[in-house]
C-alpha cells in the first residue's frame, strides 16, 4: 500500500501552461502519474501533450472527476489556488509555489480543514509514491518501491538520503517533503499517524531540521503511539544560535528549536538520531534488527 497518492490518483495541475507546471507535468506523466487536467485561465479548450486545459479547477473536476492537485503558480496567487482547489472538492493539494506570504496561508488553513482538504506545502517538493505516482519535481530515478515511510522538511536532504536509502536497498512506500515554511499542511504527526496505519510501511525515516518545535511534538507522538520504529536526522545540528537555515521556518529563536534539544527528544522517545546522513541506513538496519531499542 502507501499514503496519500497511487495508481488511482487523479491529478489536476494548476499552472500547467506556465514554464515550470508544463517541465514538471511531462516529468509526472512520463513517469505514470494519471495526470487528468491542468488548468490555466483563458486556455479551456487547449490541450498539452494530450492533457485537456480548463479555465477552472471546478471545470477539471466536473470534466475528468480529478481528486488532486498540484499548485504551480506565483506565490502572491498560490493561497488563491490552493482554496480554489479546496472549493471544488480536491481532497489532497501539493502547493510546490515558495515564498507565500505566512498571512495567507494563515487565512487559508482553517478553510482546508472545515472543506476536509488535506494540504502538503507551500514551498515544497512533493511527494512520490515509488513505481505508482508521481505529484511534485522530485527527481524519480533515485526512488524504489520498498516498505520504509519517508518524511521531510528538508528538500535536498530528501534526495541525498532517498538515494542512501535505495543505494542500500531500503525502498519506500511513500516519500514526503513537507516543506520547511512555519505554516504549512500536513505535517510530522499527521503523516507519522498514516505511516503507522499503512500496514506495508515497516519503518519511518524522519529528517527535520532546527526551528520550531515541530520534532519534539513528533517525538512525543513516536513515544506514546508508533509501535514501528522511526530512525531520525536533524539538519542544522550545527548553526550558529539565532541563524537562519535556508527555510522560513529554520530559525531558532528564544532559545528554542535547537538541534540538541531536537535530539534529547528523539533519543528519549527511543528514535536514534543519526550524526550526518550517511548513518541513516546503519541505524534503520539496526533498528530493524532490533539491535537498538
Amino acid at each position: 500500500m502507501s499514503i496519500l497518492v497511487n495508481k488511482d490518483t487523479k491529478l489536476v495541475v494548476q499552472g500547467i501552461t506556465g514554464r515550470d507546471g508544463k517541465f514538471h507535468t511531462g516529468k509526472m506523466k512520463a513517469y505514470g502519474t494519471n495526470v487528468v487536467a491542468g488548468v490555466s485561465p483563458g486556455k479551456e479548450g487547449e490541450t498539452l501533450d494530450g492533457i485537456p486545459v480548463f479555465n477552472s479547477v471546478a471545470h477539471a473536476v466536473k470534466a475528468t472527476g480529478a481528486n488532486t492537485s498540484i499548485i504551480f503558480v506565483p506565490a502572491a496567487f498560490a493561497a488563491d489556488a490552493i482554496l480554489e482547489a479546496s472549493e471544488a472538492g480536491i481532497k489532497l493539494v501539493i502547493a510546490i509555489s515558495e515564498g507565500v506570504p505566512i498571512q495567507d496561508m494563515i487565512r487559508v488553513t482553517p478553510i482546508l480543514k472545515i472543506n476536509g482538504t488535506l494540504l502538503i506545502g507551500p514551498n515544497c517538493p512533493g511527494l512520490i509514491t515509488p513505481g505508482e505516482s508521481l505529484v511534485g519535481i522530485l527527481p524519480a530515478m533515485i526512488f524504489k518501491e520498498g516498505n520504509i515511510g519517508f518524511i521531510s522538511r528538508s528538500g535536498t536532504l530528501t534526495y541525498e538520503v532517498v538515494n542512501l536509502l535505495s543505494l542500500n536497498d531500503f525502498g519506500q512506500t511513500t516519500c514526503v517533503g513537507i516543506g520547511g515554511d512555519p505554516v504549512a499542511g500536513l505535517y510530522f504527526i499527521d503523516l507519522l499517524e498514516m505511516f503507522e496505519n499503512d500496514p506495508d510501511t515497516v519503518a519511518v525515516v524522519l529528517i527535520g531540521e532546527i526551528g520550531g518545535d515541530a520534532e519534539e511534538q513528533a517525538a512525543q507522538f513516536i513515544a506514546e503511539k508508533m509501535t514501528k520504529p522511526v530512525v531520525a536526522f536533524i539538519a542544522g545540528q550545527t548553526a550558529p544560535p539565532g541563524k537562519r537555515m535556508g527555510h522560513a521556518g529554520a530559525i531558532i529563536s528564544s532559545g528554542a528549536g535547537t538541534a540538541a534539544e531536537k535530539i534529547a527528544a528523539f533519543n528519549k522517545a527511543g528514535v536514534p538520531v543519526a550524526k550526518e546522513p550517511s548513518e541513516i541506513p546503519v541505524l534503520l538496519r539496526a533498528k530493524l534488527n532490533g539491535q537498538i531499542q
